[in-house]
């Protein structure tokens, strides 16, 4: 049994359409053997019952550390991102990144980086690339929650995949 399997889920879900599940998992492979690195970006609009938590956008980010043990955005493409995000009327719903030869659990230096309990922290393993293994997380200081993902078949609405 894995880290990721001793932490108990919450409450908290995190929604993704196949499409963008796909899309997330297929930067992270094409990255391979560097992180992979990504926004996720929710709609401040929702559909009748949409799930709050739902992956409106998935945003391809550059890893400018260009190294298979981490990850660093560029800032300025950060920015772009979210000034995209803001005229889309979006807002940042999680970060993911992957992990290419370990479990889909945070590390240590993840653990410190978290922004904010709000974000879902959506790691990737590439340990098995066959079968790559994706969790989420909630981080409030160092408490380490791993919270339900639900790939949907169905998107709510129009949506596509960007690049940053």
């Amino acid at each position: 049994m894995g880290q990721a399997e001793n932490v108990p889920l919450i409450k908290r879900t995190l929604y993704v359409v196949r499409a963008d599940y796909d899309s997330i998992l297929a930067h992270c492979q094409q990255a391979s053997p560097k992180e992979a690195c990504g926004l996720l970006a929710g709609s401040r609009v929702l559909a009748p019952g949409q799930p709050d938590r739902l992956v409106a956008q998935v945003y391809r980010m550059t890893n400018v550390e260009n190294t298979a043990i981490g990850y660093s955005m560029d800032p300025r493409e950060q920015l772009r991102v979210e000034k995209i995000m803001r005229q889309g009327n979006q807002y940042l719903l999680g970060i993911y990144h992957s992990h290419t030869a370990t479990e889909a659990f945070p590390s240590p230096v993840d653990v410190s980086l978290a922004l904010s309990p709000e974000l879902s922290y959506v790691l990737v393993s590439l340990k098995d690339k066959t079968q790559p293994v994706l969790n989420s997380y909630r981080i409030d200081g160092q408490t380490v929650e791993r919270e339900q993902v639900v790939v949907e078949d169905k998107p709510s609405g129009a949506r596509r995949i960007a690049t940053g």
